[in-house]
């Protein structure tokens, strides 16, 4: 996608409404970027890029495979952005999951769950103001110095429907975000999350695609089914670029005036 386009969509989603524009994350992947490997674009360097183009947009990764960054790095990158787009960066992050990806750039596949969990741990460490010393199973420093602090903490979502995943939210997390299977089926994964993070305040969300080939009706519905389940936030993936900015205008019409809740906000995916 031209950088020009992707300005263009990012703007027009911030004019229609929409609440978040999210960027996908692959490195070193085994295949040509598209449909399965998102955009070319490294998504942080991009964040800084929009952030500086947009007023309101919040921006976000969905998701960051995190067990493929340094943390301290990340956390440094995700603090200054915070810091330059005045507090409108929710980090998502996920454990990834193509093997072959993790075998090109020598990270541990294997471990990669457990990775992600400590790295998440060093990383809410880190935005609660870094002191030192810090011992954590994985990531442990006896000195030094983080800043900048976010000025309140920085939201991380948690990507995935799996116990683990779950887990990690209920854990490390402030938004969890589900991938569609049913309205049934992430009820269910919503409830579960609501037992394992007992005192703490989770927000439930969900990524769905509308690439224009299905009804403007069927999405609409679609929505309303899955808010009717208990997502209070739902991302849109509007598909390749071509006729993207007239389907989110499409779907930002059809919503208005929908009984969805003070809470529910529309976020478009911008690859």
């Amino acid at each position: 996608m031209p950088v020009d386009t992707l300005v263009d969509l990012t703007q027009a989603a911030e004019e229609l409404g929409y609440s978040t524009a999210w960027l996908p994350d692959h490195v070193l992947p085994p295949g040509e970027y598209g449909a399965t490997f998102g955009g070319v674009y490294e998504p942080l360097v991009t964040i800084g890029h929009l952030a500086a183009v947009t007023e309101r947009l919040r921006l976000g990764t969905s998701v960051l495979v995190a067990p493929l960054r340094d943390p301290f790095v990340l956390a440094k990158q995700i603090a200054t952005l915070h810091q330059l787009s005045a507090g409108r960066v929710i980090l998502g992050v996920g454990v990834g999951w193509n093997e072959q990806e993790f075998d090109a750039v020598g990270a541990d596949y294997a471990r990669r769950g457990a990775i992600t969990d400590d790295a998440l741990a060093l990383l809410r460490h880190l935005f609660a103001g870094g002191a030192a010393p810090y011992s954590g199973r994985r990531f442990s420093y006896e000195q030094g110095v983080f800043a900048p602090i976010p000025d309140g903490m920085v939201p991380i979502m948690v990507g995935g429907n799996s116990d683990a995943a779950l887990r990690r939210a209920a854990r490390y997390g402030d938004i969890w975000q589900g991938i569609p299977a049913s309205p049934a089926a992430f009820a269910e994964r919503a409830r579960t999350l609501d037992e394992l993070a007992a005192d703490r305040d989770v927000v439930a969300a969900l990524r769905i695609a509308w690439d224009g080939t299905v009804p403007i009706d069927r999405i609409t519905d679609e929505v309303i089914a899955y808010r009717e389940a208990g997502a209070t936030r739902l991302a849109v993936h509007f598909g390749e670029h071509d006729g993207t900015r007239e389907r989110m205008a499409a779907l930002a019409e059809s919503l208005t005036g929908q009984r969805l809740g003070p809470h529910v906000q529309r976020a478009g995916a911008a690859r």
